[in-house]
């Protein structure tokens, strides 16, 4: 199964920075809970690694406009959002935006992902 983590914050180096930024200065009001969760300011978090090389599951991160470059603006999805990818090129929804941002840690959000 191929699963699609989209972000809520745009690519970029100078995003990148700004989201840095956000993230050392007002973590509370920070907009993506996947960044959050599976990213510390600087790094990925050890667990979302181990999580990421061990899983079964085929997986793509994207951020939002990542993802409407590549599959088209008019998607309807709100971020961040876990798609599952079906056969046809569609999407399934795993995990909407408001569950992911009700999430409080990793083992949460593995919890809730498919194990096969």
């Amino acid at each position: 199964m191929k699963i699609t983590f989209v972000y809520n914050a745009d690519s970029g180096k100078i995003n990148t920075l700004l989201d840095i930024g956000h993230k050392i200065l007002r973590p509370d009001t920070y907009s993506c809970n996947l960044c959050s969760l599976t990213h510390g300011v600087f790094s990925e978090k050890e667990e979302w690694r181990q999580y990421r090389e061990t899983t079964q599951h085929e997986l793509e991160f994207l951020h939002k406009d990542e993802f409407e470059e590549k599959y088209g603006k008019e998607t309807g999805y709100t971020y961040p959002v876990a798609l599952k990818a079906n056969d046809d090129a569609s999407f399934e929804v795993l995990l909407a935006t408001e569950e992911i941002n009700a999430l409080s840690g990793i083992e949460e959000l593995v919890s809730k992902l498919p194990t096969a």
